[in-house]
């Protein structure tokens, strides 16, 4: 299989997307090879030319195509509208979100999230924050570039918040390494991380991004702020959960950090758990 040029990613100059005809084959396997790229780039450290591929990756007419059709059709929350009450399940504003979301999203300032609250199972509320739409197709697109890099990254027995990854992964890992006669520690560290979401480090975080192309865009997404029955508040910590995002905003390196910090780099097992959207 060939390397993707410009015109395959980005499509013909002037071409107008109809959604209604889009070969959903083709265009997520040129995500998937453009992905593979940055992945393998990663891996070899060769951080010029990931940070060219994620440039790439933002502005591949795939990559749009993909996001929009994440936030619009696959995703569970599709029909849910953020603070500007709009939602986008017409062909035409999908083909036109796309388009948008191509050329870079001209003019836009992230906006606000709204604060929804729903049941958890010990009888208490999780706040979550719906962004907009548009953020939503925006983030879904930064995600796409943003992830094959960290893949690469992260550590091979780390589960949560990663593709392809679950907890039936976790649990396979555990019985291979605890059946054997000779595994000394039989034991498992079962840590929660409170209120992760919460309490993170903005700083913190955009230092590990370092020269990220879309870093700013997260920057603002960082901040953008919460509406909360009417009433605004910023966020000068933490991210809501609720955004495509939020994941990315607590991946593997941080629990790598707090099990490094408190000496338990030998572990047999552990089992992490951050109370998170699903």
């Amino acid at each position: 299989m060939g390397k993707l040029d410009t015109v395959t990613v980005n499509g013909p100059e002037g071409d107008v997307v109809d959604w209604d005809a889009v070969d959903w084959r083709q265009v997520e396997d040129d995500v998937r090879r453009l992905r593979h790229r940055i992945f393998t780039a990663t891996q070899a450290g060769d951080l010029k030319k990931v940070r060219n591929l994620q440039k790439l990756m933002l502005r591949s007419r795939a990559n749009a195509l993909c996001s929009v059709r994440r936030v619009t059709e696959v995703n569970a929350g599709r029909k849910t509208a953020g603070v500007d009450g709009r939602v986008v399940l017409e062909a035409w504003e999908k083909a036109q979100m796309a388009t948008w979301l191509q050329h870079g999203a001209p003019g836009w300032l992230p906006q606000p999230v709204k604060r929804v609250f729903i049941p958890k199972a010990n009888g208490k509320q999780r706040g979550l924050g719906i962004p907009v739409i548009a953020d939503r197709a925006l983030q879904a697109l930064t995600v796409g570039a943003l992830e094959p890099e960290w893949e690469a990254r992260f550590e091979s027995r780390s589960y949560g918040f990663r593709p392809g990854r679950g907890c039936q992964d976790a649990m396979q890992a555990i019985f291979v390494t605890a059946r054997g006669a000779s595994c000394r520690r039989q034991w498992a560290l079962d840590a929660d991380l409170a209120a992760a979401f919460d309490q993170i480090d903005h700083s913190h975080l955009l230092d590990q991004l370092g020269t990220f192309p879309a870093r700013g865009m997260i920057t603002a997404w960082l901040t953008a702020g919460v509406m909360d029955r009417g009433r605004f508040a910023p966020t000068e910590r933490g991210s809501p959960q609720g955004g495509l995002c939020a994941a990315e905003h607590n991946p593997p390196y941080e629990q790598r950090r707090v099990m490094r910090s408190a000496g338990r780099q030998g572990l047999v097992t552990a089992i992490l758990g951050v109370d998170h959207c699903a």
